[in-house]
């Protein structure tokens, strides 16, 4: 139960495809997410002018605009000189997506930013001989502090702090959170994925795939950039005794207008998943984490989804299961057969019946009609109800006893 608790929407949700190869440039996708909840079950004049209310903030950027190349740098910084990272990044795309609900009992805004990063020099080394490949997996708890400006068709948009969106919005909310402990949870940053780079990849679930050097791969549609590659995937963000349990993250304050309101964000755990082209194990360098990758697995390997369990031993307990079953059943058939060998009669033992004739035809030809009672006993006790008149008879009245004194005549006759 435990291994299936995994919520669906995700703080930080990054997906990351390598083809392992140095030079080139490649694409991460991470979305951040988050939930503004203020409930106002009291009422209130903050209340009640947040009833109703819906007001949403869509937009795209690209390097083409102002803003959006600073942000590469600062992240830049963040990896050359937080997490010791040589991988670059050098382009950003963002999509922006905030919405601000009122409802009867309390308003909701949920933040959704997502970051498309290129990155390169995050290949250490390529595989050659046999000398495994080396990947660069430092860069994956990219932050950003402070707001970050973005200016799309001139005007300036503030996509990392909560905050900017209820000043731009709901000036009234703004000014009511301001100098309060909710002003502080709201200026919480949204572009945060220090989570995954927490969760160590050696706790991170692995599959390896071999599907793309299948003979038979061709006939399913694979593509070319698949086909002929074995592939290897981590997903992190799995809640199980092994890799802990995934909790929410939650921050809670109250602050007082004319009335006491809650606010409360809410953020589910973050979650990465990671595929890389070849066969990868998780290794340490330079007390960096990174991937060890080759074109194959190696001669005999045999993983499940956990990493670490001999396919032998799921064969071999597969076959135990099958022995136990034939035994179970071969055990439950000789106990059957035991049963239908000593099975005994129960109830009149039929020598002990006897018969009596309940029916007689014309001259004295007895029927095959009778009745049956054990020996000994008197027949008469158990003689057939159906020997009693079942209807009620009728008697007729004195007058119509008497013997009539007229014949009876043919009918219709009538006299000459």
């Amino acid at each position: 139960m435990l291994c299936g608790l995994i919520t669906p929407v995700d703080a930080a949700q990054m997906t990351f495809r390598t083809f392992s190869q140095s030079g080139v440039v490649e694409d991460v996708e991470i979305k951040f997410q988050r939930s503004v909840i203020l409930n106002y079950d009291d009422g209130g004049q903050l209340a009640d002018q947040l009833r109703g209310l819906k007001i949403t903030k869509t937009f795209s950027a690209d390097s083409s605009d102002p803003g959006v190349n600073e942000l590469r740098d600062r992240m830049n910084y963040y990896l050359k000189n937080t997490a010791n990272s040589d991988a670059a990044i050098t382009d950003v795309k963002i999509d922006y997506d905030t919405a601000l609900t009122g409802r009867g009992l309390n308003t909701s805004i949920d933040y959704k930013v997502i970051i498309t990063l290129s990155i390169t020099n995050h290949i250490i080394r390529d595989f050659s001989g046999s000398s495994a490949g080396l990947i660069d997996m430092d860069w994956r708890g990219v932050s950003v502090d402070g707001p970050v400006e973005i200016n799309v068709r001139g005007i300036d948009n503030e996509i990392n702090l909560p905050i900017s969106f209820i000043a731009d919005t709901v000036p009234v909310l703004y000014s009511a959170v301001q100098g309060t402990d909710a002003e502080a949870i709201l200026n919480t940053p949204l572009i945060d994925a220090s989570g995954i780079k927490a969760q160590p990849l050696g706790n991170w679930h692995f599959l390896f795939d071999p599907t793309g050097i299948n003979v038979d791969a061709s006939q399913f549609g694979m593509s070319e950039e698949l086909a002929g590659l074995v592939w290897s995937s981590y997903t992190m963000g799995e809640s199980s005794l092994r890799e802990g349990i995934q909790t929410e993250k939650e921050q809670a304050a109250t602050f007082t207008t004319d009335k006491t309101y809650d606010l409360r964000t809410i953020e589910s755990a973050d979650a990465a998943n990671v595929f890389v082209a070849g066969f990868a194990n998780v290794d340490v360098l330079s007390d960096s984490e990174v991937f060890g990758f080759s074109p194959t697995a190696p001669e005999g390997f045999a993983t499940t989804s956990t990493g670490g369990f001999p396919m032998m031993i799921i064969y071999g307990m597969a076959g135990m299961a099958a022995v136990v079953g034939g035994a179970v059943f071969i055990i439950s058939e000789k106990k059957r057969k035991k049963d239908v060998g000593n099975a005994q009669q129960t109830g009149i033992d039929p020598s002990q019946l006897r018969t009596a004739g309940t029916s007689a035809g014309s001259g004295g030809y007895q029927t095959n009609r009778g009745e049956s009672y054990l020996a000994g006993e008197d027949y008469a006790q158990h003689r057939s109800v159906y020997d009693n008149p079942q209807v009620e008879e009728k008697t007729a009245p004195e007058e119509e006893k008497k013997e009539s004194t007229k014949g009876s005549m043919p009918k219709g006759w009538k006299p000459e």
